[in-house]
């Protein structure tokens, strides 16, 4: 959806003196605070009439008037991108998204895209759910793996999309967590959406915020980490990552919200240990219900065993130095 800020702002005398950016941003403006700065800096953003710096505070009965143009549209060029399918029929297609992939078309990324694959492997696709996003139902993050359905014809994309409105779409998630989860399940209802302050953040520190509740349960404990099975009862922007940070348990490898970073155990944790593993959806064509399953990446397998084998490895000692102490006081006994 796009956003049409208002073309002029008048300071109430409710407001202290703040930063220009900062003050548009708790307004409810979308844009970042660089790019803010940047319409600043091409007289985009006037006060009374005048250009100013990006330093600018805002007073009482200051006039903002906001001169944003429209984005450029995209073009969007078929690319031979490889896709794990598992499985496709003349209306939908359900792949196993690889970590690293963009689902569509972004500042940034505008090359490479999920979106742009579609277009090679499926011919028809534009104009379906909308020309930046054909095809698209829902979006994985960049650095999180599994499952993912498109759409191949408009009934198909309605249809799909009623589905994950409803929040009636069997999820399930598996996500290696830092630290050790103390509950064997919980839920976590937690209203979240754009931050006030850091717009590349979600946060419940937020002008809109929007309900979203999330199931766990533990699968494997280890000492510095927990392996969860994640459902989703909803759909929000970051939801998982934003909730388990909350929990005071951020993914491993989050850079944005506090997980484990660099190396664990001579492993290179480079991306947030998301996987999107099982996806249940009714068919929107024949009205079967439908489960496709994605095994858990290399990555987070490896790291897997490397957890293991810290904890075995520490059970062992432990082991060790109860034996080597029980010896030492049936000699101190005798």
């Amino acid at each position: 959806m796009s956003f049409s800020p208002p073309p002029s702002l008048v300071v109430s005398s409710q407001t202290p003196p703040e930063r220009i950016d900062l003050y548009l941003i708790r307004r409810g403006i979308s844009l970042s605070r660089s790019r803010i700065q940047k319409l600043i800096e091409e007289g985009q953003i006037l006060v009374n009439g005048h250009p100013i710096r990006a330093s600018y505070r805002v007073r009482e009965g200051d006039r903002i008037d906001l001169q944003i143009p429209p984005p450029a549209p995209l073009e969007l060029i078929p690319e031979e991108v490889p896709l794990d399918v598992l499985y496709e029929d003349d209306v939908l297609l359900v792949i196993n998204k690889e970590a690293g992939m963009v689902v569509h078309p972004a500042p940034g990324h505008d090359r490479g895209t999920l979106v742009h694959a579609l277009l090679h492997h499926c011919r028809a696709l534009p104009g379906i759910g909308g020309r930046e996003r054909p095809g698209i139902v829902h979006r994985l993050d960049k650095e999180t793996s599994g499952v993912l359905v498109v759409a191949k014809t408009d009934q198909a994309h309605q249809r799909l999309s009623k589905q994950f409105k409803q929040h009636t779409i069997d999820r399930r998630y598996l996500t290696i967590v830092s630290g050790k989860v103390a509950k064997n399940s919980g839920k976590i209802q937690l209203s979240i959406g754009r931050d006030r302050i850091d717009r590349k953040k979600i946060s419940a520190r937020t002008a809109r915020p929007r309900e979203a509740e999330t199931h766990y349960a533990v699968r494997e404990r280890f000492r510095i980490a927990t392996l969860l099975e994640v459902y989703p009862q909803t759909g929000r922007t970051h939801q998982i990552r934003v909730h388990m940070a909350h929990l005071g348990h951020p993914v491993v490898g989050d850079k944005i919200y506090g997980g484990r970073t660099a190396r664990m155990f001579e492993i290179n944790v480079e991306r947030q240990m998301l996987h999107a593993e099982r996806l249940g959806f009714v068919h929107p064509t024949t009205g079967e219900p439908m489960i496709f399953t994605a095994s858990m990446p290399a990555d987070m397998q490896a790291l897997l065993l490397a957890l293991r084998a810290e904890k075995e490895s520490q059970g062992a000692s432990s082991t060790g130095m109860s034996g080597a102490g029980g010896k030492g006081r049936r000699g101190a006994g005798g």
